[in-house]
């Protein structure tokens, strides 16, 4: 199946309903950013990045957020997969970013799902290196199964599944359709 696992997939929600939760993500996020002027939105690559350019692109069109530092970071492991690739999760820092200076920027990290909370917090501890005034965070599925001291500040969803369970977001440019699928493996 296109080298996806294996199992029962069931569509959660579709391209139409995802849409009207980022908009609503972007109208809590432009809440938060309420009288901030300095602001940069990261995605943990690979699907927070297209999620953030989509939050990106509402923050602008809707609530004037113009001037927005947007830049993607690389984490390994993807540690909120469950397919444990490496043993510890890596952050691959982009060259271009070893002198980035966040001093005084509110900075929103967007990641797909989270699960135990492995990439955002080493997304968040590499961004607080970066000395920014105020770091949130925003996913498009939270689990609620966070076993790392980190949390949630703008999730889509919340979905409570079986730990076996897997949630699959697609979004484009990864997937051809945008949406969230449930995997039972078996």
């Amino acid at each position: 199946m296109n080298g996806k696992p294996a199992g029962r997939r069931t569509c959660l929600y579709p391209t139409d309903q995802l849409e009207r939760i980022v908009d609503d993500m972007a109208r809590r996020a432009a809440g938060l950013l309420t009288g901030r002027t300095q602001v940069a939105i990261v995605g943990i690559l690979r699907r927070g990045a297209p999620l953030a350019d989509r939050l990106h692109e509402r923050l602008r069109e809707r609530w004037g957020l113009a001037d927005c530092l947007r830049l993607d970071l690389a984490i390994k492991r993807y540690a909120d997969d469950l397919t444990l690739i490496h043993p510890d999760t890596r952050l691959t820092e982009n060259p271009a970013h070893a002198s980035l200076d966040l001093t005084g920027l509110t900075v929103l990290v967007v990641d797909d799902v989270m699960y135990h909370g492995h990439s955002m917090l080493r997304a968040v501890q590499y961004l607080a290196g970066k000395q920014p005034a105020e770091l949130r965070t925003v996913v498009l599925v939270d689990r609620g199964v966070a076993r790392l001291p980190v949390r949630t500040d703008i999730a889509g969803v919340r979905l409570d599944v079986a730990p076996t369970d897997i949630i699959e977001c697609n979004v484009p440019p990864y997937e051809a359709t945008f949406k969230i699928d449930l995997l039972q493996p078996g």
